[in-house]
C-alpha cells in the first residue's frame, strides 16, 4: 500500500526543456548585453544559447539557485551573490511551465485514491508555489518545499524526511517520483520508494540502476500503484 507521494517539479511534474529552456534564455539576456558572455555563462551553467538545449551535466537540472549563482559569479564580478540569485528566483517565479501530462486531472485521481502529495524541489520555495498557483494545483498538494525552506536540498534527505512528519506516514509507505539522480538518491536516503521519470534531461540507463521503475511519465503512476 501506497499512502503518499512526493513529486520533484522541474522534469517531473513539468517538463524540464519546455519550461526552463526560456527561463536560461531570459536570464542570461538579463546578465549580459555581450553576447560573448552570455554565451560563456551558457556554457557553464551546460545551456548552449544557440540550439537553447542542456547538456546532460547541467547544474540547472538539479542544482539549488544558490548552486547556479555560485557558477555564474565568476563572470560577473561586479553582481553580488544576494542580488544574483533574487534575480534568478524573480525570473523563475514568471517561467511558464508546461505540464508533463494533464496535472489537475492526475492528481485528482491521486487524491481519490487517498494518496497524500507532497512537493519537493531545489527551485525555491516562492517560484514553486508560483507554478502550481498558475496550474491551480496548490490545493492538491499537503506539503511544498523547497532548497530555502530549511529542510536542505536534494539529494539530502531532508525534504522527504519533512513530509513525513507533516503527514505522520511512514517513509516506507511512501514514494518519491523525479527525473535525476538527485531525486532518487533523496528518497533512497529517506527510506521511500523510487519512480523514475523521462521528462526531463536523463535518460532510462541512467536512472534505472537507482530506481525500483522507470516510467516514461507521471501520467503512468495510477497503473504502476495498481500493479503493486
Amino acid at each position: 500500500m501506497i499512502d503518499g507521494i512526493i513529486f520533484d517539479k522541474d522534469g517531473t511534474l513539468f517538463d524540464f526543456r519546455k519550461s526552463w529552456g526560456g527561463w536560461s534564455r531570459r536570464l542570461l539576456e538579463a546578465l549580459s548585453d555581450d553576447p560573448q558572455r552570455r554565451h560563456a555563462m551558457g556554457r557553464a551553467i551546460g545551456y548552449d544559447l544557440d540550439t537553447q538545449d542542456f547538456d546532460a551535466g547541467s547544474p540547472v537540472i538539479a542544482g539549488t539557485p544558490d548552486e547556479i549563482a555560485a557558477i555564474l559569479l565568476p563572470l560577473l564580478p561586479d553582481m553580488r551573490p544576494e542580488a544574483l540569485i533574487a534575480r534568478m528566483n524573480a525570473l523563475a517565479a514568471l517561467a511558464p511551465m508546461a505540464e508533463a501530462v494533464p496535472l489537475d486531472a492526475l492528481l485528482t485521481r491521486l487524491r481519490e485514491r487517498g494518496v497524500r502529495i507532497g512537493l519537493a524541489t531545489n527551485d525555491a520555495e516562492a517560484p514553486a508555489r508560483a507554478h502550481l498557483a498558475a496550474h491551480d494545483l496548490t490545493r492538491h498538494f499537503d506539503f511544498i518545499a523547497g532548497s530555502d525552506s530549511g529542510f536542505g536540498g536534494k539529494p539530502a534527505p531532508g525534504q522527504l524526511v519533512a513530509f513525513c512528519r507533516a503527514t505522520g506516514l511512514d517513509p516506507s509507505r511512501i514514494v518519491m517520483v523525479g527525473d535525476s539522480c538527485h531525486d532518487l538518491e533523496a528518497g533512497r536516503r529517506a527510506g521511500m520508494h523510487r519512480v523514475a521519470v523521462l521528462t526531463g534531461i536523463a535518460g532510462k540507463a541512467e536512472l534505472a540502476p537507482h530506481a525500483d521503475v522507470v516510467l516514461a511519465d507521471i501520467g503512468a503512476l495510477p497503473g504502476w500503484l495498481d500493479s503493486l
